[in-house]
């Protein structure tokens, strides 16, 4: 698809989807900066409490949202100039739901591939609803997680 055509579509949607639509970009490439250019147990002390988890209550009010901002994600991945995999979509996320001060865990896991290899995997939950990496996450044992609540106080704020 060309990037005019690319733009006329962008342009189809409401002003409120357009805004989330850059807001997931601009956080993925957030994201992809820190995982490229930072050492990563840097990062790691900010993404919430280790080896925590956060509530599976159900908040029917945020489920559009959630289901939004994973639509944003998973829409604009497929489109920026650089590689935003699992794990850049699910600190992305991450940092979305923090902005709306909307609770989350985020998981590392890790498996085997078929030839024996070491393969990694990240998805991010809020509630009982996964926003990113839930059509791999059984296949993969859970590594590592981070608990994101509101009361988190990380070694430094995960600023932009």
């Amino acid at each position: 698809m060309s990037i005019i055509r690319k733009l006329k579509l962008l342009m189809s949607y409401d002003i409120r989807t357009i805004a989330l639509l850059v807001e997931a970009t601009f956080y993925m490439g957030w994201a992809r900066y820190q995982l490229l250019y930072r050492p990563f147990p840097g990062l790691a002390a900010r993404l919430g409490e280790p080896m925590k988890e956060t509530g599976y209550e159900e908040n029917e009010t945020r489920r559009k949202e959630l289901a939004r901002i994973r639509q944003a994600l998973k829409l604009m991945s497929g489109h920026t100039f650089w590689e935003s995999k699992c794990l850049v979509r699910a600190v992305a996320g991450l940092k979305m739901l923090e902005r709306r001060g909307i609770e989350s865990t985020l998981y590392l896991g890790t498996a085997k591939n078929e030839t024996g290899g070491m393969i990694a995997h990240a998805w991010l939950r809020s509630g009982p609803w996964y926003i990113t990496g839930a059509e791999e996450m059984n296949l993969f044992t859970v590594t590592g997680k981070f608990a994101r609540s509101m009361a988190f106080k990380g070694r430094r704020a995960m600023k932009v």
